[in-house]
This record gives C-alpha cells, structure tokens and sequence, in this order.
C-alpha cells in the first residue's frame, strides 16, 4: 500500500486501515525508515488484554514461565545454558 503527504505535510491514512488500526499512531524511525505503530484508545484495556492469562498468575509463576522460555531458546540456539 502506498500513499503520500499532501502539501502540508499530512499523511492520507486509508478508510480500511483506520477501522482496523485506529486514528492514533506513534511515529517510529530507525535508520531510512520509518513505521507507524497504532496507539490504542484505552491503553489500559490494550495492557489487560494483552496480559490476559497473566492476569490470575503469580510472580513466582510468570518468573518460571520466563526462565523456561529463556531456556528453551538457549538450547534451541546450540547453547547448554
């Protein structure tokens, strides 16, 4: 998809991407490019969404969870970690 600014420097955001994304967007550049990423409109929401099953888990559980990820990438990764 492409688009481009208009003579005020505005960006054209089409229709379909704004439904599914949103109207508010952080603006990210690293290197020659440049992303958008969509900022929710009730972050909190987006944060307990995201967290989802880490909502009824404790810290020592969350903590285990982690170090097993950690350790099976290590390992998947040729390491003996």
């Amino acid at each position: 998809m492409s688009t481009e600014t208009d003579g005020q420097g505005r960006l054209y955001i089409p229709k379909e991407v704004r439904e599914k994304y949103g109207q508010k967007y952080h603006i990210v550049t690293y290197g020659d490019k440049l992303e958008l990423i969509p900022v929710a409109d009730d972050p909190l929401a987006a944060v307990r969404e995201a967290a989802g099953e880490l909502h009824d888990a404790s810290v020592e559980e969350i903590r285990e969870d982690i170090e097993a990820e950690a350790k099976d990438e290590a390992e998947e990764a040729g390491g003996d970690r």
